[in-house]
């Protein structure tokens, strides 16, 4: 049987799908980073690969994320795709009509306009930290609330309060002002919510078309209270996949299907990649004004990949 890896590594979680050929996802892994993506890619790899049955042939892989060329030439990727093309991949893949994908992750927000399958439009928030996950999970934190009850307690609140949303600063200020004047905290916190939503549609949706079907994906569409802000702000129904966790992970895998549907071969190292050693290091190039910093990582003492130019001149030629 045969079937496809796809990977994303992003800042906060490291994502490992593995796809069979009809498109199912046979099984997905949400690792947190933790500031170690060599050591979390390996041990990605490790725990997917004892999930697997013995005929399970590997068939393809593709990478996405902000680590998609770190992961790319350690697993012997086919296709390395940014998270934008991985993301409406996966989406178009459980709705081919869809027409907005809104991404939340850990670190950055994205919305994706697409007509007909296409990607027509898109934007991303990797600047401010105001409506990404990061900063609901410091709030629950900070109101010893456990994350996955955050949402419930939105949808409680009668009366929510209006909570300044622009700033991750102003915002939790205003949460503890809200607090200090006896508000209930379940209206507290879906004012948070309002406020994320508000914050997200001014900013990275400024501009854009929003319209049906939309589906909502990363780790943040697991808060049902942000899901309802984006239903009472929008008007229209919002759906949330299966896997919403991992939909870049999916999207790369599909790609890298499609890949290897068309070259007949795929790239892939095996899951030997688990126990080699890997180190990164980085050089500033001053061959022009550029001055541009390249990032190169080695396996076993041998330079694989660099990264980071913006020419050729620092590639690395396959079997050198």
């Amino acid at each position: 049987m045969k079937a496809y890896l796809g990977i994303d590594v992003g800042s906060v979680s490291i994502n490992i799908v593995i796809l069979d050929e009809a498109g199912t996802v046979i099984t997905g892994l949400y690792l947190r980073t933790q500031g170690r993506p060599i050591e979390v890619i390996q041990e990605g790899l490790k725990q997917t690969a004892g999930f697997l049955p013995a005929d399970l042939e590997i068939a393809g892989v593709g990478t996405t994320g902000s680590g998609r060329y770190l992961a790319g030439v350690m697993v012997g990727a086919d296709v390395i795709k940014n998270e934008i093309t991985a993301h409406a991949v996966a989406a178009s893949m459980l709705i081919p009509e869809v027409q907005t994908v809104l991404e939340i992750g850990g670190q950055d927000s994205k919305i994706i306009i697409l007509r007909d399958g296409i990607v027509t439009d898109f934007a991303m928030n990797t600047v401010c930290a105001a409506g990404t996950g990061s900063f609901l999970d410091q709030q629950a934190s900070r109101l010893n609330i456990p994350i996955d009850q955050f949402g419930g307690l939105a949808l409680r609140s009668e009366t929510p309060v209006r909570i300044a949303g622009r700033c991750t600063v102003f915002a939790e200020s205003d949460m503890i002002h809200k607090q200090q004047m006896g508000h209930k905290i379940e209206d507290i916190i879906k004012g948070l919510c309002q406020a994320l939503v508000r914050n997200y549609l001014n900013n990275v949706g400024k501009g854009k078309e929003i319209l049906p079907p939309v589906m909502f994906q990363g780790g943040v569409a697991a808060n049902v209270g942000i899901r309802a802000a984006f239903e009472e702000a929008l008007g229209i129904p919002i759906q949330i996949p299966e896997h919403f966790g991992v939909m870049g992970a999916i999207g790369a895998a599909q790609l890298a299907r499609e890949e290897v549907a068309m070259t007949g071969k795929t790239r892939f190292k095996g899951f030997k990649t688990m126990g080699l050693p890997y180190r990164t290091g980085n050089f500033d190039c001053n061959g022009c004004p550029n001055v541009c910093e390249i990032v190169e990582i080695y396996e076993e003492e041998k330079v694989i990949g660099r990264w980071g130019s913006r020419c050729n001149k620092w590639d690395v030629v396959e079997n050198s």
